[in-house]
């Protein structure tokens, strides 16, 4: 039987490893199908901020959640809050999640009023 202090420092643990495993899971690409995915919709939300900065978008009445990269590396690919608005024509290219009844995904490429925007340049798929 532990003690109470190896049962706190086991608990303690536990939670720190769970946290991290989510944390990385979220950030990975593991959640993702790996065949390219593009989605065309309309913009309902932009939201430049931690951990990853998304659009809420609108395709054929359906909503979609589309994560980017984080703020800084979003930013460094010229996409801000004024290069977009909510109605704006979007088109993201990424990956899907893997549960198709969830409707997001992560872009690698932004298309909005013509301008092309690659969050994740290294990940983007051969023209």
């Amino acid at each position: 039987m532990l003690s109470p202090f190896n049962r706190s420092v086991t608990l303690a643990a536990a939670v720190i490893l769970a946290a991290g495993t989510a944390a990385y899971a979220h950030h990975g690409w593991s959640w993702t199908q790996d065949g390219f995915f593009e989605l065309r919709g309309k913009i309902t939300a932009i939201y430049i901020g931690n951990p990853h900065a998304t659009l809420d978008v609108d395709a054929e009445g359906e909503a979609w959640r589309v994560e980017m990269a984080p703020p800084s590396r979003t930013i460094a690919a010229g996409f801000t809050e004024e290069v977009a608005k909510v109605g704006d024509e979007v088109t993201a290219i990424g990956h899907r999640s893997r549960d198709e009844s969830e409707k997001r995904m992560k872009a690698v490429r932004v298309i909005v009023g013509g301008k092309t925007y690659d969050v994740y340049p290294e990940r983007v798929p051969p023209a």
